[in-house]
C-alpha cells in the first residue's frame, strides 16, 4: 500500500476515533443525557459535575487517548509505508503524523456521531501532543506543570488553560533549540504546537472576554481540576 493511501487512510480512522463522544456514553451508562444536562458539553467537567469526580477524570483520560493511540499508530504505519516504496522525506512523515492528530482534534469538536457536535479538544490535543514522542512529549508536559501551577494559584481553569497554551511552543524552542540544525529539520513539528495553542486560545475567547471583565468564575473544591479546561467556566462548560 502506497504511502499517500495509507496516510488518507490514518487521517479517516483519526477523525472517526477522535469524534468518540465518550462523555455521552458513560452519561448514557449512568441514566443521564450529558448534552440535555448541566452545561450540555461533553467533555470531562460536565461529566463530573452531574456524575462525580471519578467518571470525569475517566472521560479525560479516555479523550486524551483518543488522540495519542491513533497518533502513535500512524507514526508506525507510515514509517512502515515508507519503507516499502519510493523514499519519503522525514518532513513528510512527520506532516503526516500531525494531519493524523489534527484529524483527532477535529474529530472531538465536530463529531461525525453527534451531528457534528462536540467539545473543545484540550484533552484530545494533549493526548496528540503526547503522542508524537519524544519531540512534543516533553513539551506538552511542561504546559501541564505550568496548568497545575497557574490552577492551583489561581483556581482559573480557563487561565490555565491559556498559559498552558502559551508554554506549549515556548517550550518547544526551548527545549530543541540548543540541538543543532534541530528546529531547521523539525520545523513542522513547532508550526503544529503554535497552532494547536492558538485554535484552543480562540475557542476560549469567551473565557479570555469574561477574565478581562473579571467575572469568570473559579473552580470550586468540589470541581475536578480538569485541563480540559476552562471552557465557559462561568457557566459550566467543559471542554
Amino acid at each position: 500500500m502506497s504511502f499517500i493511501v495509507c496516510l488518507i487512510l490514518c487521517v479517516v480512522a483519526g477523525y472517526l476515533v477522535g469524534g468518540l463522544p465518550f462523555g455521552v456514553w458513560v452519561g448514557k451508562l449512568r441514566g443521564i443525557d450529558i448534552q440535555a444536562a448541566g452545561s450540555g458539553n461533553i467533555g470531562a467537567t460536565n461529566v463530573a459535575r452531574l456524575l462525580g469526580k471519578p467518571w470525569g477524570i475517566l472521560v479525560f483520560f479516555l479523550d486524551m487517548l483518543k488522540g495519542a493511540v491513533p497518533t502513535l499508530a500512524a507514526g508506525v504505519v507510515l514509517a512502515t509505508a515508507a519503507e516499502h516504496g519510493p523514499v519519503v522525506p522525514p518532513s513528510a512523515l512527520e506532516i503526516g503524523r500531525l494531519l493524523v492528530g489534527f484529524s483527532c482534534i477535529v474529530g472531538h469538536n465536530c463529531s461525525i456521531y453527534l451531528r457534528l457536535r462536540g467539545g473543545k479538544g484540550v484533552a484530545t490535543s494533549l493526548g496528540v501532543t503526547m503522542g508524537v514522542f519524544p519531540d512534543l512529549t516533553y513539551p506538552a508536559l511542561c504546559a501541564v506543570g505550568v496548568w497545575l501551577v497557574v490552577v492551583l494559584a489561581t483556581r482559573y481553569v480557563s487561565l490555565a488553560s491559556l498559559a498552558a497554551c502559551v508554554t506549549l511552543p515556548v517550550a518547544f524552542l526551548g527545549i530543541w533549540a540548543r540541538q543543532d540544525n534541530y528546529l531547521a529539520d523539525h520545523w513542522p513539528l513547532g508550526i503544529f504546537a503554535l497552532f494547536v495553542s492558538v485554535l484552543i486560545m480562540v475557542r476560549h475567547r469567551s473565557n479570555i472576554r469574561r477574565l478581562l471583565g473579571g467575572t469568570e468564575s473559579r473552580i470550586g473544591r468540589s470541581s475536578i481540576p480538569d485541563p480540559g479546561l476552562g471552557d465557559r467556566q462561568g457557566s459550566g462548560r467543559s471542554p
